[in-house]
């Protein structure tokens, strides 16, 4: 069976040498038929809140918060609405905060592509620093008492929008609502203890779960520290086309994009597979190995233990090289090794969470990558490099038998895929 997964920028081709292929991917939604007049009817009619325009004076200094460039949302169209929506805000008023979190700084070329000419132009962009004191500012005790510091330009803004992807996401439940914020706008220290050992291992921080998420429940008490005047938040397909706009209060928004994107996302799965092929849903999200653990997370939820689960994600970005993913990885001798350091009482180290994430993967089965990192890299955070995916299922099959059912996530992280 032919199939077409989704890598880089394009379609990766491949034949499945099975019988029983079960292919699994989210319903496509078509985009919305006017983006740009659904853009205007969500924000002046929104969920919860004052229509946007009366809320942000002309006087008044006003921060964006937007996703950086690992996720796929057409942000530049949404600034460009977004600044014909506040014609009275003068351009010196506006700064968009580019919410990096923990990842890398864009570059002033991406941030060019991510926000658009106009917006570039006209605007202050700042990329968020998680690591530097100076960019930074106090805003108010995590529920647990430590202290959580937000990007500076943020809380010295007088009027604050969130703009988000809502889409599945492995730890979270979903993306955007306060995520946008917290922790793409704190400090390193709050993003380690978010990230905590414990609240990554409990089964609760988990795809498509909002409520009793313990991971969630620290995105919305520590993104609501500084109060945000507005969300916009929305839903695309795999066309980056906007499939939906959810704007107003943080929580009312969200909330109602977690819906939208629950149906199209969720499928149901009646057993579980010895074989799973999936992605990192291409470009940006397939850019390093460290996002590709999405992918693997998604085929770990219907794969049976000891099985095989091969993921094509492209990875020409490395590991990448910021944080300690990858020292992590290649520093201990097997992935039991791996997850012991980290759960060892006091130990705390900047990407530990991934690294958890994947050692907790490769607990429960064989992960094999084809990508264009250097196989000797692949070996050594534990996974089996794959040059050809066709004979590498093919070999799978010769040892367990041609009618062995094989699931394929096409799109990978964008499905959630969950036993009966």
């Amino acid at each position: 069976m032919l199939v077409k997964l989704r890598y880089g920028r394009g379609e990766l081709p491949v034949e499945i040498p099975s019988r029983h292929v079960s292919v699994i991917e989210p319903v496509f939604v078509p985009g919305l038929a006017d983006e740009a007049l659904a853009f205007r009817e969500a924000v002046r009619a929104p969920r919860g809140a004052t229509p946007l325009r009366a809320i942000v004076g002309a006087g008044e200094r006003l921060a964006v918060a937007i996703p950086d460039i690992t996720r796929p949302l057409p942000t530049n169209r949404i600034l460009a609405w977004l600044l014909e929506e506040l014609p009275h805000v003068p351009d010196a008023q506006w700064t968009i905060v580019n919410g990096t979190g923990s990842h890398r700084e864009n570059t002033a070329a991406e941030l060019r592509t991510m926000i658009g000419p106009e917006a570039a132009r006209c605007l202050q962009v700042v990329n968020h620093s998680a690591h530097e004191p100076s960019g930074l500012a106090f805003a108010g005790p995590s529920p647990d008492g430590r202290p959580v510091f937000l990007n500076r330009e943020w809380m010295q803004a007088d009027r604050r929008i969130v703009v988000g992807l809502v889409e599945p996401h492995f730890m979270a439940g979903f993306s955007g609502g306060y995520k946008g914020v917290f922790p793409a706008l704190a400090d390193i220290d709050s993003i380690m203890h978010y990230h905590r050992a414990e609240v990554i291992a409990d089964l609760r921080s988990t795809w498509g779960r909002l409520e009793d998420n313990p991971t969630q429940d620290q995105i919305r008490a520590n993104g609501a520290l500084a109060p945000v005047d507005f969300c916009i938040n929305a839903t695309v397909n795999r066309e980056q086309q906007i499939t939906g706009f959810f704007c107003g209060d943080v929580l009312e928004a969200h909330r109602a994009g977690c819906r939208k994107a629950r149906e199209a996302a969720m499928v149901a799965c009646d057993r579980p597979f010895q074989v799973v092929v999936t992605t990192n849903a291409g470009y940006p999200l397939d850019q390093n190995l460290y996002q590709a653990v999405k992918g693997m997370s998604a085929a770990a939820q219907i794969v049976e233990p000891g099985g095989l689960i091969l993921a094509a994600a492209r990875c020409n970005d490395g590991f990448p090289s910021h944080g300690n993913f990858k020292t992590l990885m290649t520093g201990h001798p097997d992935a039991r090794a791996v997850l012991a350091t980290i759960m060892a009482p006091g130990f705390s180290l900047y990407d530990q969470w991934e690294a958890q994430m994947l050692a907790q993967i490769l607990l429960k089965a064989r992960v094999a990558l084809f990508s264009e990192l250097d196989p000797d890299e692949v070996r050594a955070a534990h996974l089996e490099p794959v040059a050809d995916i066709g004979r590498r299922l093919a070999a799978e099959l010769d040892g367990r038998g041609p009618d062995t059912p094989i699931a394929v996530l096409p799109e990978g992280p964008m499905t959630i895929p969950y036993l009966l």
